[in-house]
């Protein structure tokens, strides 16, 4: 019968993952404000109204801001 050979290498299939749990949570969230700061753009009253000139990209910056906070959390 043939014998097994094993290699003295053995391959460490322990893969870890760039962000943590936390990580994954704060991106998701952040992605929901950006998504609820596109919301408030949208509509078809005056296009110069205070949510969609002022109120709703500061809601939408401060998404991204999050968003890189979240990246850069350890």
């Amino acid at each position: 019968m043939a014998e097994k050979k094993t290699s003295p290498i053995s391959k460490d299939n322990n893969s870890e993952l760039v962000f943590t749990k936390k990580n994954y949570q704060l991106l998701i969230i952040s992605m929901a404000i950006v998504v609820v700061g596109f919301i408030l753009m949208m509509g078809t009253t005056d296009i110069y109204d205070f949510r969609k000139t002022l109120l709703a990209p500061l809601v939408v910056l401060f998404g991204f801001g999050f968003g890189v906070y979240a990246i850069l959390k350890k």
